[in-house]
């Protein structure tokens, strides 16, 4: 049973960071419920699979981009949390930035919102590889 702040972790860097498809598919088995549910802004997305899937589509149109965490991970209780993070090319300044939601039950994943929290002020950071 996985915590909270590992959840988030792993589902930022091994399902929406990660290339390959083999291996998000083995991550999503692991860190959520086989109805999880993946809320943003362009759409809803239901299951395992459409979630490996779409994070594909994401990765495909980023494929070097990089996700940095840019606040600690707040949990409540085992139940829920969030983390704000940038996205963008390693050495470069974020391209975007966004904090993810995700409630948990059984120590899996079972939804997942994103927001986007507009452009990132790009003196603020620079990614890391």
């Amino acid at each position: 049973m996985a915590d909270i702040a590992t959840l988030l972790e792993r589902n930022l860097q091994e399902i929406f960071g990660e290339g390959d498809e083999a291996l998000r598919r083995k991550v999503a088995e692991e860190i959520f419920h086989e109805d999880v549910v993946f809320v943003e802004p362009h759409g809803i997305y239901r299951g395992r699979d459409e979630i490996v899937r779409i994070a594909g589509v994401i990765r495909a149109m980023h494929p070097s981009f990089r996700y940095t965490t840019t606040t600690p991970v707040e949990a409540l209780h085992d139940q829920a949390g969030r983390v704000e993070w940038v996205a963008g090319a390693p050495g470069e300044p974020p391209a975007y930035a966004g904090t993810d939601f995700i409630v948990a039950q059984d120590g899996k994943i079972s939804a997942i919102y994103l927001f986007f929290n507009g452009a990132p002020d790009p003196t603020s950071t620079r990614l890391t590889a």
